[in-house]
């Protein structure tokens, strides 16, 4: 397996940059996530670290070699997309050795199925490599999507969002199968999608992307904990991390500059009867979630979704008492402020 590593990379489509001076590294055998809404540039990044397109300026490195003028062929890189492009006519076998008949890797028929059926048991399809790919499930389909890209042992896997057209069960259970797969592997990775759950489950390391650019890279722990601003902040986190405006809450201690104050919803403490000096708040309506529970509360004329033991007896009208605990504050341009 190799690194990858993006130079001050950057792509312009006519008057949009959809790739702002990038500078990235996926270490040896990461799984890396992009994480950003439509039009951040994750899809974009990808198709330069593939080849598929050539940046405007910068440098591409696999493996310590420039890339950036080779084509996508010669670079050792297996793309999986968000839609399955498997052929239809075939069987999951054939599916699966097509990348090992190309006249580029061709490779002798007993090596071919030995490495089939290596793929096909990691991704516990074994029972189905003699069925058409029309025969197979949503889940099936994408695990042979992923088994053509494992089956060719390239030095590193991109990766467009290929859980999406999935429903939640699945997309749960792939999450694990290829988490699972990156570990049995050692392989490099670079991930790319607009969902959190993906990037907080499956990552080592996540990059944070908005308009093009890189604005935040560590840990899933370390970008939800030490978002560098409000943007970053809203990534990670279900329910998202509530901001209330510093104004409306005169008694609480923040640095001088703060306009916003950041809240994750279980990072406070709540009491039956507001005491003196205690931030008050009404609960407006309740969600009982089974091992907890969200309150939906007005605080000081704003919204806020709280954190709560489902066995408390809570519901609409109940004025509580609310201590924040590990409050996060944001100056006027969103950028994070450090307490004092």
């Amino acid at each position: 397996m190799a690194e990858i590593r993006l130079q001050n990379v950057g792509k312009r489509f006519g008057a949009i940059d959809a790739v702002k001076a990038l500078d990235l590294t996926v270490g040896n055998g990461k799984f890396v996530v992009l994480l950003g809404p439509t039009g951040a540039g994750k899809t974009t990044t990808l198709r330069l670290v593939a080849g598929l397109e050539q940046p405007d300026y910068g440098q591409v490195h696999i493996a310590g070699q420039d890339v950036t003028a080779v084509p996508p062929a010669a670079r050792d890189v297996a793309f999986v997309f968000q839609q399955y492009s498997l052929y239809p006519h075939l069987t999951v076998f054939d599916n699966l050795a097509f990348p090992l008949r190309s006249p580029a890797r061709r490779l002798p028929a007993d090596q071919i199925k030995k490495r089939v059926e290596e793929v096909a048991e990691l991704l516990r399809i074994t029972a189905k490599l003699g069925n058409r790919a029309t025969r197979l499930s949503g889940g099936e389909m994408q695990r042979v999507a992923i088994g053509r890209a494992l089956v060719r042992q390239p030095s590193v896997y991109l990766m467009d969002e290929p859980l999406s057209s999935l429903d939640a069960k699945l997309r749960a259970d792939l999450r694990l199968e290829l988490k699972r797969i990156q570990q049995s592997l050692g392989a490099t990775i670079l991930y790319v999608t607009h969902d959190q759950i993906e990037a907080m489950t499956m990552a080592t390391d996540v990059g944070v992307l908005k308009n093009g650019e890189l604005i935040q890279f560590g840990t899933p722990r370390q970008i939800y904990e030490e978002p560098g601003d409000v943007y970053v902040a809203t990534r990670l986190g279900i329910p998202r991390i509530n901001l209330l405006a510093a104004s409306t809450l005169p008694h609480l201690a923040a640095p001088a500059e703060t306009a916003t104050v950041g809240v994750r919803t279980e990072h406070v403490r709540l009491q039956r009867q507001p005491v003196n000096g205690t931030l008050r708040g009404e609960v407006m309506r309740v969600e009982h979630l089974g091992d907890q529970s969200h309150l939906h509360m007005d605080v000081a004329g704003q919204k806020m979704v709280l954190l709560a033991d489902p066995h408390e007896d809570r519901k609409a009208g109940d004025i509580l008492g609310i201590e924040f605990t590990r409050p996060l504050f944001f100056d006027a341009g969103g950028r994070r402020l450090r307490a004092s």
